[in-house]
């Protein structure tokens, strides 16, 4: 994991089960299934129950190896969802499942191919198993997780207030809540140092503590540190506030600001850009990344601005949350012991706050196809002599790192996506409930990880990215080629639902007309 120390330390947690306490232990090399076989054993559950757990105020807790460690006095909630028996629906699923292979089989004649369909559908039924629920029972389950997911959105809203946030009411947010020397410092080793540098990084495998060493090595690493004479003390004190900063939302979390900033330092490495850039453009492109998008409330401009927030009316429907996120931003920097910039002359601290607030800003991506297109405009006349090109440079580069999860290795990138998903959901969920406008690919009843995932990698991530590597070639089978393989993955699983829809709406058209004829 990167820790000097080789000592195995398990995680333990409390769980709750109808008012009787019990305490787990768990390695972090469990997968979430694992562990939620584990609870349903340690609580008395049947083994494929599908559970879900609440914190004391009532916040959903992920079951999975990162999750946050608690105390006997502030159990988990576990609240039983399904049991794993197997249905008529689902028998009738698998069935069908067959007859596609049968059907592949047929008209192609490739043996070939139902091999490739037998894989896909193993993977396919995996990754239902793994997300705890199986086929037949998602529209048995679908009315609870409603009802579920409008009692957690309730929970969000103020109740003495129209608007709908209230950020950051207590000021003591802005400092971290516990000093340095909470802060377990990890020597982290050569290998992963190493690995820290390349887009390959797993960054599921880390805990909190950990991702703000890594992140600490980075700005020692970059010369940053020395060359702003930053305090290390104080470096510690702003990661630590930052983390705090940072919601627990499904996608917009801590874990994404690391996501972002490790893509950022691995680009500055593969492009050679402390080369061609100055030290106050590196220092920019990583801090605008470590920040950019603190107190994310989860819910996206088109929300806050057609739900009339607090945001939306505080920043007149301007990119409210990338405003919002630079606000904060230079709140905690405001604090003197999270004071990074403390020795920067006047000047120095002008640009460097301008350059941050441009490269969050240029995260809206509401902005995108402009951003891109001046980028594209200068792409073939590029000076690094030139600040303007260097800035336009700097706000696609904070672009890619932000959405450059399928550049990243397939076990690594798909979790985000399901993260993303339950965010969508999350707000379509509640923009229905309040008579907002939804977006169909924000829109449970809609959307599939396919269909959710070919359009944005077809139509945004790949011409950007080919965009970029105009500039650095070197970099192409390192960041192109993973999205490549990405879409055509992905179309692939597409052709397989458009299999089973049709081979369903068929089967439900005999049905129809055997119904009539008696």
């Amino acid at each position: 994991m990167g820790s000097s120390s080789s000592t195995y330390r398990p995680k333990y947690v409390y769980l709750d089960i109808g008012g009787r306490i019990q305490k787990v232990a768990f390695s972090k090399y469990c997968n979430s299934r694992d562990i939620m076989e584990l609870f349903c054993i340690a609580t008395g559950l049947p083994r494929n129950t599908t559970i879900s757990l609440f914190t004391v105020d009532d916040c959903m807790v992920s079951i999975d190896p990162t999750m946050p460690a608690n105390s006997e006095r502030t159990p988990y909630k576990v609240i039983p969802v399904t049991t794993g028996q197997q249905t008529e629906k689902e028998e009738l699923f698998q069935n069908l499942l067959a007859q596609v292979i049968e059907q592949f089989s047929r008209v192609f004649k490739i043996d070939e191919l139902k091999t490739d369909v037998d894989n896909h559908l193993a993977m396919l039924e995996k990754r239902v198993e793994l997300e705890g629920l199986k086929v037949a029972e998602i529209e048995k389950c679908k009315s609870d997780i409603k009802k579920m997911r409008d009692e957690m959105a309730a929970r969000s809203t103020r109740t003495n207030c129209p608007c709908k946030y209230s950020f950051l009411d207590e000021s003591k947010r802005l400092v971290p809540r516990r000093d340095v020397p909470a802060y377990p410092k990890y020597m982290l080793s050569q290998e992963t140092i190493e690995a820290l540098r390349k887009p390959t990084f797993d960054v599921w495998l880390w805990e909190p503590n950990e991702m703000l060493s890594c992140l600490e090595h980075m700005y020692h690493d970059l010369g940053l540190v020395k060359d702003f004479n930053i305090n290390p003390i104080t470096l510690k004190r702003w990661l630590l506030c930052i983390h705090d900063n940072y919601r627990n939302n499904p996608f917009h979390n801590f874990r994404h600001c690391f996501c972002v900033t490790q893509m950022m330092y691995s680009m500055i490495s593969l492009c050679s850009l402390q080369v061609k850039l100055s030290q106050m453009d590196i220092l920019i492109l990583m801090t605008a990344s470590v920040c950019h998008d603190l107190d994310h409330p989860g819910y996206n401009n088109t929300y806050q601005i057609n739900a009339r927030t607090e945001l939306a009316v505080r920043y007149n429907d301007i990119s409210p949350l990338e405003n919002h996120h630079c606000a904060v931003a230079f709140q905690i920097l405001a604090q003197p012991e999270c004071n990074i910039l403390s020795h920067v002359d006047k000047e120095q601290f002008k640009r460097i706050r301008q350059g941050i607030i441009t490269l969050i800003l240029a995260t809206d991506m509401a902005r995108h196809a402009e951003i891109l297109d001046a980028f594209k405009e200068i792409l073939d006349k590029f000076d690094y002599s030139n600040e303007e090109h260097v800035t336009q440079l700097k706000m696609v580069l904070i672009k890619c790192c932000d959405i450059s999860n399928e550049v990243r290795p397939m076990e690594v990138a798909e979790p985000w996506v399901d993260c993303l998903l339950e965010e969508y959901f999350m707000q379509s969920d509640r923009e229905k409930s309040e008579g907002l406008p939804v977006a169909p690919f924000m829109d449970r009843d809609k959307v599939t990880k396919p269909t959710a995932q070919i359009g944005f990698l077809k139509f945004v991530l790949i011409p950007m990215f080919e965009t970029v590597t105009k500039l650095f070639p070197e970099v192409e089978e390192v960041l192109l080629q993973p999205l490549w393989e990405s879409r055509d993955r992905y179309e692939e699983l597409k052709q397989i639902e458009d299999a089973v829809k049709e081979l369903q709406k068929k089967k439900n058209e005999s049905l129809a007309i055997g119904s009539k004829e008696k």
